[in-house]
């Protein structure tokens, strides 16, 4: 008496299925974030921006640097005056300012601190956990003209 022995094919697939040899675990699932970060010089321009459109803040004022660069650049530099730390939801930010003569330097910086906070989070979702304005002069409206006109002539070559 012979013995007939049959063989059945399973599919690669389905002993995989069943033994679990290519599932990975739940603790070695990978994971994915999608991520939106912004460079500090971004959120400084932001906020040089937003501070000059207040009244009472004439301009803001650089380090040391500040005054050089700007004599080489036919663009006004949006982030003299400005300083920031950010982290992954929240900046803070420093700020250099003239006032104007005759502004109220505690409204000035409510303003500012205001706006300040309010653009950088409408445009980037960040929190403003803080806001320091250093006030480094004091000057007219007419005073700082003729400031900023001495400096333009003594820039040109001729």
């Amino acid at each position: 008496m012979k013995k007939i022995i049959l063989m059945t094919r399973t599919s690669k697939s389905s002993i995989t299925k069943k033994t679990g040899v290519n599932e990975v675990s739940k603790d070695q699932k990978q994971n994915f974030h999608d991520t939106l970060s912004f460079d500090d010089e971004v959120i400084e321009k932001i906020a040089g921006i937003a501070t000059r459109e207040v009244k009472g803040v004439l301009d803001m004022k650089g380090g040391i640097g500040s005054g050089l660069t700007d004599r080489f650049s036919d663009k006004e530099n949006v982030t003299k005056g400005v300083s920031a730390e950010v982290g992954e939801k929240q900046a803070a930010i420093d700020l250099k300012v003239i006032l104007e003569y005759g502004e109220s330097a505690p409204k000035v910086f409510n303003k500012v601190k205001e706006v300040v906070k309010e653009q950088i989070k409408f445009m980037t979702g960040l929190n403003v956990v803080e806001v320091n304005v250093h006030v480094e002069d004091v000057m007219t409206e007419k005073e700082y003209r003729q400031a900023n006109k001495s400096n333009e002539n003594n820039d040109r070559v001729e």
